[in-house]
């Protein structure tokens, strides 16, 4: 133990001895440094600054360390004036900016305390109102649900009654998932809303936590501790896109570097030049008009380059190809009589050169459009995949292909994952061993492992064909309900949710979770991977507020 204790002691310090002179090197090539410190604390750590010069539209941001020192990277910061900004709970930054030139600049930042409860509140996660407020599980998880289309600030700032909370919760119940503030879709299919002679239980439980009754929050407030350690070693690079209600759901990688992404509420299919920060959108036709869901769901990319989206209402794949810019629409072949609120939502197009079929997932379907299709756009045909009489439950959230274009299935609300072989359509069902925890999407890897976020087991889980076995890890954080999960072939897996405005990384080998705070409230739906650089980085889009955002870590 003495000869460990002591490898351990002469290791750290031959490390600091070679890595000061490189501190002090990365300093100076700084382009912004400075000090974050509070008289409530001093020193911060783990307060993310942000940096966005005057009419761009790129903000880069980093984290303070240990003794508040922040720094920015000469490379990431051109001359001009720059607007700062800075997150920490609790805490807020006046206005502040700054003049980069060809020269170092040093700017401290003196952060003060939030003075009113209502102001910490308007700076909670989604996440800390749940760690908030007083309740049982159940209840939390139902409010949990409302993050799809806001965050719960809307709720908990409302002063509606009990009464009034009955009819806010039926009318919400007609909305479309995909809804936004600014897109507040209603489904097709009419509704029956009968007149509750009382108010429900639910909407009593919400009345006495808002507004309703009282000017203050009678509750305590609860916040997540910032980052720590190797979670302050990172770089964000946030791209504003071109329109204000983008809602980017889905990203996925080109050949050259580009990223594509998905618009949730509006039909635009988007490209990115991560380089320049310029996004470029392309309109999609429709074939259903009147008061349907517009936008898409999951976007991706075969072999060949083409670009895939699954565009969701209308009921249609559509194809484009960059090289020469030419769009097609494949539409279902199912009856409108029989679509009702179907929606296409998820698309793999990866493998589809092993047999020329592409597989998608239609979901919120009556009768037999809904479920998993094997589709073949040589001729549009589309084949419904069904299963024997008392199969398991299989109806899909997200299907993913392997490199043998063999499909599996996977659902929140599920305990299994399930395996479709792509040449006889036969289904085989797996268990995970968590009851309840359920994967949302996932993807798979090189080694044809599956990937996913148990989104109600608040984990990540991985299938391996070989031994047919599934592992599972919990993430460290509660409420991180991770929506996705995408291994890096390397080392690490990521993953992300709606809720506590973290991105997780994964040591698979060791267990070890890295949690990084995002610049902001981040309503993430997916997770795509970029594995090129000395450690991947992660790339979210933020449903509900208009950006893409890269996570770029800076240490193992």
């Amino acid at each position: 133990m003495n000869r460990i204790v002591a490898w351990t002691t002469t290791s750290a310090i031959l490390l600091l001895a070679f890595a000061a002179p490189a501190m002090a090197e990365n300093l100076s090539a700084a382009a912004l440094t400075g000090k974050v410190t509070s008289q409530a604390e001093g020193p911060m750590e783990g307060v993310v600054i942000g940096a966005k010069k005057a009419g761009a539209t790129i903000t880069t941001l980093v984290v303070s360390n240990a003794q508040g020192q922040y720094s920015f990277p000469r490379e990431r910061l051109q001359a001009g004036t720059y607007a700062i900004s800075a997150r920490a709970a609790g805490y807020e930054l006046p206005k502040t900016s700054v003049e980069v030139t060809e020269q170092p600049a040093q700017l401290d930042l003196q952060l003060n305390k939030v003075t009113t409860k209502s102001k910490l509140a308007m700076q909670l996660s989604n996440a800390e109102w749940l760690i908030s407020v007083p309740g049982t599980q159940q209840q939390k998880q139902t409010l949990a649900g409302c993050v799809t289309c806001h965050t719960l600030q809307r709720i908990m700032f409302s002063r509606f009654n009990a009464e009034e909370m009955t009819q806010v919760v039926q009318r919400m119940t007609m909305h479309t998932n995909n809804s936004s503030l600014l897109h507040p879709w209603m489904r097709p299919v009419e509704f029956t809303v009968h007149p509750v002679s009382e108010p429900t239980p639910f909407a009593k439980w919400l009345a006495s936590i808002n507004l309703s009754t009282t000017d203050t929050f009678e509750f305590t407030l609860k916040t997540l501790p910032r980052p720590k350690g190797k979670a302050t070693q990172v770089i964000y690079t946030m791209y504003d896109l071109p329109r204000p209600d983008a809602s980017p759901h889905d990203e996925v990688f080109d050949g050259e570097g580009n990223v594509w992404y998905s618009d949730f509420n509006s039909q635009f299919l988007g490209k990115l030049d991560p380089k320049t920060g310029k996004a470029v959108e392309y309109a999609i036709p429709q074939r259903r008009l009147g008061q349907i869901a517009q936008g898409g769901l999951q976007v991706d990319i075969d072999k060949e380059g083409r670009i895939y989206y699954g565009n969701m209402s209308q009921m249609q794949i559509v194809r484009l190809d960059p090289k020469t810019g030419k769009m097609e629409t494949f539409p279902s072949p199912i009856p409108e009589s029989q679509l009702g609120d179907a929606h296409l939502t998820m698309i793999d197009p990866a493998f589809q050169q092993v047999d020329g079929k592409l597989w998608v997932n239609v979901a919120f379907a009556t009768g037999e459009a809904g479920g998993t299709w094997h589709i073949d756009l040589a001729d549009n045909t589309w084949t419904r995949v069904t299963y024997p009489p008392n199969s398991p439950r299989a109806q899909a959230y997200d299907v993913v292909a392997d490199s043998h274009n063999n499909a599996y299935g996977m659902h929140m609300n599920n305990d299994k994952i399930w395996y479709t072989d792509g040449k006889t359509l036969k289904t085989t069902w797996y268990d995970l061993p968590t009851k309840g925890a359920g994967c949302r999407r996932g993807h798979i890897d090189s080694q044809d492992r599956l990937w996913c976020g148990e989104f109600n087991g608040n984990g990540v889980a991985m299938f391996d064909p070989k031994t047919q076995k599934i592992t599972e890890w919990k993430a460290p954080t509660e409420w991180t309900r991770p929506y996705d999960a995408q291994f890096d072939d390397r080392n690490y897996l990521w993953a992300a949710g709606m809720d506590n405005d973290l991105a997780i990384r994964l040591n698979p080998q060791t267990g070890e979770f890295t949690e990084y705070l995002l610049p902001h409230e981040t309503n993430v739906r997916h997770v795509e991977v970029q594995k090129s650089g000395t450690f991947s980085s992660l790339w979210l889009g933020d449903q509900h507020g208009n950006t893409l955002t890269r996570v770029e870590p800076l240490a193992p």
